[in-house]
């Protein structure tokens, strides 16, 4: 595999590519063989957790990368199908190594690996990607030493007692839930976890189905929630729930059948945490609604402001020890989860939310939107670097600017965040303001900079 290929499928978090072209059994069998020799290096236990989505490719790869791992002298427990937070539970409670099989929300002519040392402790390009891609590409010698084995173990209901241990749902009420699964993992553990709580469930596409045949599996495109929000209005149901392809991210629809700002989830689950371990600290990012730092402030807590991106995430909660993470993403990370993130335990969180109490989803809701929001704003960009020049020059004098990540300016009733993708020419645009009026005029000058033909 040339320097080329390696560098289009290692990603900044994980590896991701076309199964056809790019992610073979071959590169599988040699990245399970780099995977090994990492861990040897990193003097990590010398027995990995291997997981897998229902992807039609998943088994064969897993199979492959297995198979390298072992012939490197690594044993191997195979738990199976599993969601991601199943694989960082495996992680966590096993306190070994672990490797996803998982594209997320990719379209279904792709897939992926998401790998993480003992302790479910987070894998990225500073913190270990790079090192197994150059070992890829120097060809992994086999180490002269015994080969290791495989065995198979299912973690399912052990999965489940945790995530039940750590939120109470046994007083709730009897509420009603509609939970689309996308095809993806969440039909395989939502049965598993629901089934033990005071709840109907309306099921949608809970049959697993790597080629996505009703909508993408990707939660944050409203497109993807339409029958999600059509079914709770129909069913009158208390709440909807919404699951990516590998299940670690959720997001709600309140009984209207009105999307949640994940924003919103993390204000809400912030007070519930703060209520139990007051004083603590909490992570958001720097793209969140301003009103979740002001919630957690309002309920004796320490608000964390975090630069966009799991990795930043995970890392800044293991050195403030936050007991608790969420990104405007859907992503929600948890302490007492080995700092990993868990859709699951969000969505529980919401349940216990709302089955404590009488109120709807959206009166439970209320006191947290605060402020109105563009959502996310991709612009093609060629010369990012002088738009965003062209934007501070513009409004630094207008309010507070940092440069966490990207740009943000923050002013006395309205902020904005422009910041570079990673992987595409795009700047990523987020405004929020007290008014619609303000937001919609000020989302209008700033896409007429950023879209201005000098930059394209």
């Amino acid at each position: 595999m040339t320097h080329v290929e390696t560098s289009k499928v290692f990603k900044a978090y994980d590896i991701r590519g076309l199964v056809k072209d790019q992610l073979t059994p071959d590169f599988a069998f040699q990245t399970g063989l780099a995977f090994a020799r990492f861990l040897e290096t990193e003097r990590e236990p010398g027995t990995l957790i291997v997981a897998e989505d229902m992807r039609p490719s998943s088994p064969l790869l897993a199979d492959a990368f297995s198979a390298g791992a072992v012939s490197n002298g690594m044993d191997v427990i195979r738990i199976g199908l599993a969601s991601t937070d199943m694989m960082y539970f495996a992680s966590g409670k096993l306190n070994l190594p672990g490797a996803m099989f998982t594209a997320s929300h990719n379209p279904a002519e792709y897939n992926g690996i998401k790998l993480c040392k003992s302790g479910a402790k987070p894998i990225g390009a500073d913190t270990g990607l790079k090192t197994i891609e150059r070992f890829v590409l120097d060809g992994n010698p086999i180490v002269m030493r015994s080969i290791g084995r495989e065995t198979e173990r299912n973690l399912l209901s052990e999965y489940v007692e945790h995530l039940l241990s750590l939120v109470d749902v046994t007083d709730i009420r009897p509420l009603k839930i509609v939970i689309d699964a996308g095809n993806g993992m969440a039909g395989y553990t939502a049965p598993a976890l629901f089934q033990r709580m005071n709840v109907e469930v309306i099921p949608l596409f809970f049959e697993l189905d790597g080629t996505f045949p009703n909508h993408e599996a990707n939660p944050i495109e409203p497109a993807n929630l339409k029958d999600l929000q059509k079914a709770v209005i129909k069913h009158k149901a208390d709440i909807g729930l919404a699951f990516d392809g590998d299940a670690d991210r959720c997001f709600l629809v309140d009984e209207k059948g009105g999307i949640v700002d994940p924003s919103s989830l993390t204000a809400l689950i912030a007070q519930r945490e703060l209520i139990k371990k007051p004083h603590s600290s909490i992570i958001y990012n720097l793209i969140s609604s301003r009103a979740v730092p002001e919630v957690i402030e309002e309920n004796n807590g320490k608000a964390i402001r975090s630069r966009v991106g799991h990795s930043y995430i995970k890392k800044l909660m293991a050195e403030t020890g936050a007991i608790f993470g969420g990104e405007h993403s859907g992503h929600f990370y948890f302490k007492n989860f080995w700092y990993a993130d868990s859709g699951a335990l969000a969505a529980l969180h919401a349940i216990a939310a709302l089955g404590e109490q009488k109120s709807t989803l959206s009166k439970l809701l209320k006191p947290f939107i605060r402020y109105v929001s563009s959502g996310e704003i991709n612009s093609t960009v060629g010369k990012s670097e002088e738009v965003l020049l062209a934007l501070e020059q513009k409004y630094s004098t207008l309010g507070e600017v940092d440069h966490l990540d990207g740009l943000t300016v923050i002013a006395d009733g309205w902020w904005f965040n422009v910041r570079p993708s990673n992987t595409e020419p795009l700047l990523r645009l987020n405004v929020e303001a007290k008014t619609q009026a303000r937001l919609d005029r000020l989302s209008d000058e700033l896409l007429a900079v950023i879209r201005a033909p000098e930059y394209a």
